[in-house]
């Protein structure tokens, strides 16, 4: 029999070799086809009594990366058509395919023969949940080889077994951080875990996993057998006792509820546990089927996987325009933005020249990188010889000739025009014709910069955020005369060194930046108003945010804020910055002298570490404190999320992001948009837009016109258009297929 995605190959032992190796896929993924040939190939493993036993390994560099999350998308299309006409029946749908891997993998582990898996590299989600159901489970000995199961991370959870091999193999604490996290493990962890058996030289790996077979590997697994006994003790026993109350406490903590699979992960465990495992599979099901039709899991498997993935790929990327294949690309300014893209460019394996007014100052923006490095191999996460190839590709110079022969140059000098408007001109006298010319400027419009250059339409705008080595998205500013070709270099040079480019029309602060500044300026208002400035910080908190506004400003530094507000004055005219927000300011900065972090003092302490830094005392003298039970605290979440998304509206209104896409994943990987709605778009199309115009009124009533709905939202509410209806990303068919 043959396969379209597996080959079987039985040797002299009796052994079979089944090898998964897509045809149309970088990545191997759980499509509807390989799972009815996996379903297929298990059946004549049990039929050929010739066959012993059988090994699965992948073909490519990789063993797979989990289900295809687009197949759920599909089923969750089918399920909102069926029910409309009979609610009872797509439920049994729905429950039936939610099952259906699930099912696959309890056939394999019954089907009376041993299986081992080969894991030769990344082995993700519905994978590993195909590996646990195996026997014996080998992984190669490389840095290659990271299994997880991360699908939380996606508003879902391992529903394929995951929830009960894992805590069935290893102590409750430990399946518990693993499931809830979505972390990755190295080889070494897994075995130390007891998720694997054996750890082989990458060449042997297939042997050692065969050899399992010949030596007698049981075909049963362990709590099929009679007598099984959970690693670390049952549910109701002391160590149970010691676990459940804190981890259910732990998830409330890190979570505020928003995440209803995180929770969903502690039912199927603990309940799970207490039952027969065939019982403890459909308990998984169940709860799978009610994850699967929430909210959250729609938005987020939208946006952090197909989304992320299709704007990953070149989503936005000109058609007909040749990719390009970076030889050598400049920096200029080796300040702390433009070592940091240097140290991202040398990461992905592309000489930089690093270019500064001063051979000094170069060279210490080189060393930025070895400090990076070094930290890397000192952690174990790089090697010597990486460090040694990653620091020979930089080059620190102060002569602007060595730019010669450069694809891009990306400029990141001080944020002053005229600085700018000298690096330009005496970098392109150097450049090839060819060569594209890019700003990291975050203040300064892309299109008045283009014009220091000799061409325009070779000038793009390349915003990336800091810390540059963490921050995974950068922002493409397009100017009035940006040519194709300067986007396309743009994008392929993001794709490069593995961030995430957003293509954005050219406007003050661009995307991010607007709807940063409204996060904060909320902020600023509820301590106005005399809101305790710990409520603030809790309710973005327990709105989903990562970091509190105030927090977020000491990172960003208050007398920064301080500068942005007077040049908007300057700019825009005195209505254009709250005067009361200015005075707010103006008395950290001048009065207190309190900068931020930068200064070890601003809305919080910075003390000497270990000691965590604490909200500054001296903030509820500033203004009359309410009492903190006369606040509405749910109110105080919902201004921080609305104030944002309706920014984000009004970028979408005046067409400088025109993918929503684009919006929901940039809110998210920028500042950490509450990640559980899909992003800044999709929370409003969560809501509908209809009740979201109805909230912002009421918003706009007691706190004052940031909260007025732009016309776009207006208009949707009256048609009942969500913003991925209104602004189809595929209507034109430009897809580029996920892995």
């Amino acid at each position: 029999m043959s396969y379209i995605n597996f080959t079987l190959d039985t040797d002299a032992d009796g052994i079979a070799l089944v090898t998964w190796n897509m045809p149309d896929r970088s990545m191997n993924v759980f499509t509807e086809e390989v799972m009815g040939e996996l379903d297929k190939i298990i059946d004549q493993v049990v039929a050929d009594a010739g066959i012993k036993g059988a090994v699965i390994t992948s073909g490519k560099d990789s063993f797979s990366g989990g289900a295809d999350l687009t197949m759920l998308q599909k089923m969750l299309a089918v399920f909102a058509r069926e029910k409309t006409k009979d609610p009872q029946k797509a439920a049994k749908l729905l429950f039936d395919n939610a099952g259906r891997m699930g099912g696959l993998w309890r056939k394999l582990e019954t089907s009376g023969k041993p299986w081992v898996s080969a894991i030769n590299g990344t082995c993700m989600g519905g994978a590993f949940e195909l590996s646990l159901a195996c026997h014996g489970r080998v992984a190669a000995d490389s840095d290659k080889v990271k299994m997880a199961l991360p699908e939380v991370k996606v508003g879902i959870f391992p529903g394929a077994g995951g929830t009960q091999r894992v805590p069935r193999l290893t102590d409750q604490q430990q399946a518990l951080q693993m499931l809830t996290s979505g972390q990755n493990l190295s080889p070494q962890k897994a075995k130390a875990m007891g998720l694997i058996h054996e750890i082989a030289e990458p060449a042997k790996l297939v042997e050692t996993a065969k050899a399992m077979i010949r030596n007698g590997l049981k075909a049963v697994q362990p709590w099929d057998e009679k007598g099984f006994k959970l690693p670390g003790g049952q549910i109701y026993s002391p160590a149970g006792f010691n676990l459940w109350p804190p981890a259910i406490a732990i998830l409330r903590r890190e979570t505020y509820g928003n995440y209803p699979a995180a929770a969903a992960i502690l039912k199927c465990v603990y309940e799970g546990l207490l039952v027969p495992f065939d019982t403890a599979l459909r308990i998984e099901q169940r709860y799978f089927t009610e994850i699967m039709q929430t909210r959250e899991a729609a938005a987020m498997i939208r946006s952090l996987f197909v989304s992320l993935q299709e704007l990953n790929k070149g989503a936005r990327r000109p058609a007909g325009v040749p990719e390009t294949k970076f030889k050598k690309i400049g920096i200029l300014g080796a300040g702390f933005m433009g070592a940091g893209i240097a140290y991202v460019t040398a990461k992905a394996g592309i000489p930089v020249v690093l270019l500064d007014r001063d051979m000094e100052s170069a060279e210490k923006g080189k060393a930025h990188s070895d400090s990076l490095v070094s930290d890397q191999v000192k952690k174990g996460r790089a090697k010597p010889e990486e460090k040694d190839k990653l620091l020979s590709l930089i080059t620190p110079t102060a002569d602007y000739a060595d730019l010669a022969g450069c694809d891009l140059v990306v400029e990141a000098v001080f944020e002053d025009s005229a600085v700018k408007k000298a690096a330009t001109e005496q970098a392109e006298a150097a450049l090839k014709s060819s060569a594209i010319f890019a700003s990291n400027t975050s203040t300064i419009p892309i299109t008045s910069l283009a014009k220091n250059s000799a061409r325009p339409k070779n000038f793009v705008g390349i915003h990336f955020f800091s810390p540059v080595d963490k921050m995974m998205l950068v922002e493409i500013i397009l100017g009035k005369k940006t040519g194709d070709k300067a986007l396309a270099t743009a994008i392929d040079f993001v794709r490069a060194i593995k961030k995430t480019p957003i293509v954005v029309n050219d406007t003050r602060g661009f995307y991010v930046n607007r709807c940063v500044l409204r996060y904060m300026s909320e902020a600023y208002k509820m301590l106005i108003e005399g809101v305790p400035a710990p409520m603030i910080e809790n309710a973005a908190k327990a709105a989903g945010m990562p970091v509190g506004p105030l927090a977020l400003t000491d990172e960003t530094a208050i007398d920064l804020a301080q500068k942005i507000m007077k040049q908007t004055i300057r700019d825009l005219g005195d209505k254009a910055v709250d005067p009361k927000q200015m005075a707010l300011i103006n008395t950290m900065v001048d009065d207190h002298g309190r900068f931020g972090r930068k200064n070890g003092k601003g809305f919080y302490d910075y003390p000497a570490k270990p000691a965590k830094k604490k909200l500054w005392p001296g903030l509820k003298d500033l203004y009359t404190q309410l009492a903190p039970e006369k606040v509405d605290y749910e109110e105080l979440q919902q201004r921080l999320l609305v104030t944002i998304a309706l920014e984000a509206a009004r970028v979408m209104e005046e067409g400088i992001v025109t993918d929503p896409r684009e919006a929901d994943v940039g809110s998210i990987l920028a500042f950490g948009f509450a990640p559980y709605t899909g992003g800044a778009l999709s929370y409003i199309d969560g809501i509908g837009a209809k009740e979201f115009v109805k909230i912002a009124k009421g918003l706009q009533k007691k706190y004052g016109a940031e909260f007025k709905a732009p016309k776009l939202l207006l208009d949707m509410a009256e048609k009942g258009e969500t913003f991925y209806q209104r602004f189809d990303p595929y209507a034109k068919g430009d897809v580029k297929q996920a892995a």
